[in-house]
């Protein structure tokens, strides 16, 4: 059995977009920039996806409803090309990139700078420096072959890709073992829990390398003002080009879309199949995309603070993001925990206090902070209270700082963003094969059985982050197709708003 095309209204635009988060408007700005006639569809009141802001506390507090700390918003190529300054988005740094508390006011610092942070690792120092400094340098080109499609030998940078090829397809527990001391083994694990899978699969150990080189390559900064001004920036270019955005609208079909040429779909697997209706795929397609799995959910947690945290170490004061859950052992238990559906008592909390770099997200003396764990899909569980705990264990009195918070347990942000498929806000397990092979095992990944229809979202490669890469992997694809464009014009050629 093949795929039926929809039958769509007629229209006379060039492309169609489903969901405005990063992915999908870097698909549309793409698409603009050739000069095509583009519209988006959002579900939510506001664009944004992964990247919106909302005041979820108290007044004169901004959040960040999910990331905050934007390493490969900094070194994407497509943001990189986009040129974030010229169209008024700031990149604000933390002193400290991340920091991680051990027992005893003991901490991990991380410093942009390399040698700084190997000599504070005492005689795991050398190791450390020998895993990451010859991908420091060369952190560009790796990260174009990581953020590509996996379907083409690098260009450039083959010295880094062979290293990191060497080790990062470990895992995090053996990687590990290269260490002695428990402070690098930590910052390993902090950095390598960020992949919400067990530290014995395989590439956990390549992950926690990424997250580490680009705190030493980029650093890990913020969105001046919030995330969403990052997305606010996108529109406004989309906008410029003559695209259109019409938000507040639900596509429960694509049935109900107007025909365009092409059309780029930045929604999860489960989503694009009831988009796309039970018999319009093809048997083997449709199995495929059933087959796909979604990792572990979350249960997030944002603050609005009387004060900064008080940390045992004052020089976590300084660190942007904050990983909490003791040494690589206490961390990898959690993570194996949460694998086999159970919620940890001692679970791994990844924190995030933006106004460190960024004050003005708070009146003056105030500031946002948040924190999420892990959790099993679908959870219903808040964590609050044990999320609560693993920071006072690092910073006593952080509770009485409290002055406003707000939950959203795994089954909660599942509701709001319907791409966070049981509350996994990857968008898709990332162990290797599906790395690889997302969300199917084909070597078009973005292209579907229907014509003219592509997929866009961080379920397809290279996977998670904002980095606009997805859409733009999927867009390009589409102008060489259907509009028979193979050398795209460059987003710098975008009018600015």
């Amino acid at each position: 059995m093949t795929g039926r095309t929809p039958v769509r209204k007629a229209s006379d635009l060039d492309a169609l977009v489903v969901g405005a988060g990063p992915n999908g408007l870097a698909a549309a700005l793409r698409m603009a920039a050739a000069g095509l006639k583009v519209v988006v569809y959002e579900r939510a009141e506001t664009w944004g996806g992964g990247t919106r802001t909302a005041a979820l506390t108290e007044p004169g507090f901004v959040h960040d409803v999910c990331s905050t700390a934007h390493p490969m918003v900094a070194i994407s190529p497509f943001f990189r090309e986009f040129d974030l300054a010229a169209h008024g988005v700031r990149l604000m740094h933390p002193e400290i990139p991340f920091a991680h508390p051990l027992a005893a006011g003991e901490a991990v610092l991380v410093h942009q700078d390399l040698g700084r942070t190997a000599a504070a690792l005492g005689p795991d120092g050398p190791a450390y420096e020998q895993l990451l400094g010859p991908l420091v340098d060369d952190a560009p080109a790796l990260l174009e072959t990581l953020l590509g499609t996996f379907r083409r030998p690098p260009t450039s940078g083959m010295p880094a890709v062979l290293h990191f090829a060497r080790y990062g397809l470990r895992s995090a527990k053996s990687l590990a073992g290269r260490f002695e001391g428990e402070q690098a083994r930590a910052l390993l694990a902090g950095c390598a829990a960020h992949s919400m899978m067990r530290l014995d699969r395989p590439i956990t150990g390549g992950l926690g390398m990424v997250l580490a080189l680009l705190s030493h390559a980029v650093g890990w900064p913020v969105v001046g003002g919030g995330s969403q001004a990052l997305a606010n920036a996108m529109v406004a270019a989309l906008r410029a080009a003559g695209g259109e955005i019409v938000t507040d609208h639900e596509v429960r079909s694509l049935d109900e879309l107007p025909t365009a040429r092409a059309t780029l779909l930045d929604v999860a697997p489960d989503s694009f199949l009831r988009l796309a209706g039970s018999d319009a795929l093809p048997a083997g397609y449709r199995k495929a995309l059933r087959r796909f799995r979604y990792g572990p959910g979350v249960c997030k947690v944002d603050w609005a603070l009387s004060g900064p945290v008080p940390w045992t170490n004052p020089d976590i004061a300084r660190a942007g993001t904050v990983h909490l859950g003791g040494t690589f052992d206490r961390i990898a238990a959690a993570e194996a925990d949460v694998a086999a559906g159970r919620h940890p008592e001692h679970p791994y909390v990844l924190s995030v206090q933006p106004t460190v770099a960024d004050p003005s997200r708070a009146p003056a003396g105030r500031h946002v902070f948040w924190a999420y764990c892990h959790v099993p899909g679908r959870s219903t569980v808040d964590m609050t209270s044990v999320i609560e705990d693993q920071i006072e264990a690092a910073a006593p009195g952080f509770r009485d700082l409290v002055i406003g918070r707000h939950t959203m347990t795994a089954a909660q942000m599942a509701d709001y963003d319907p791409n966070y498929v049981g509350g996994d806000i990857s968008a898709g397990e990332t162990s290797m094969f599906q790395m690889l092979a997302r969300p199917v095992p084909r070597w078009s990944t973005y292209r579907t059985p229907l014509e003219g229809v592509y997929l866009c979202s961080s379920a397809t490669p290279p996977g998670p982050a904002v980095h606009g890469m997805c859409g733009d992997h999927a867009a390009r694809l589409a102008l060489r197709q259907r509009f028979d464009i193979r050398r795209p014009p460059s987003l710098r050629n975008l009018p600015n708003p």
